[in-house]
């Protein structure tokens, strides 16, 4: 098979992420990725062309162990205001926001269970 057709038959990506209690996370998830934009479809989160999804799992830990292992990334617009909304959350911030380089900001937070979820904002003009 050719590069080409192996490359135009993705069409799109998720995570899912397995929880002793998904139901906490999906609150969470929710309350933080709606006001951002991000749907709730069914049983998972549209986030863009990408999904989040929850699963329970009696073979994972009620923390995350490595939480930094895998890192969620979400691209916004604006991460100031991202920041705000987080904020009044009361969110556990991991990496306050901060350059980069090259225009680049970025901010990390953890979600209910230790998972990292990473907000980046591309330069101005990308």
């Amino acid at each position: 098979m050719k590069a080409e057709a192996v490359q135009e038959n993705v069409t799109g990506f998720g995570v899912v992420l397995g929880a002793t209690h998904p139901e906490r996370l999906v609150e969470w998830y929710r309350a933080a990725l709606e006001p951002l934009g991000a749907r709730w479809e069914g049983h998972m989160l549209a986030v863009g062309e990408s999904i989040i999804g929850f699963d329970a799992r009696d073979d994972v830990a009620e923390k995350a162990a490595e939480p930094g292992r895998h890192l969620i990334n979400i691209l916004v617009r604006d991460l100031r205001a991202t920041e705000q909304h987080l904020g009044s959350l009361g969110v556990t911030w991991v990496r306050p926001v901060e350059e980069m380089g090259g225009g680049w900001l970025v901010c990390t937070v953890a979600d209910p269970v230790g998972n990292h979820l990473q907000f980046l904002q591309a330069a101005q003009g990308d």
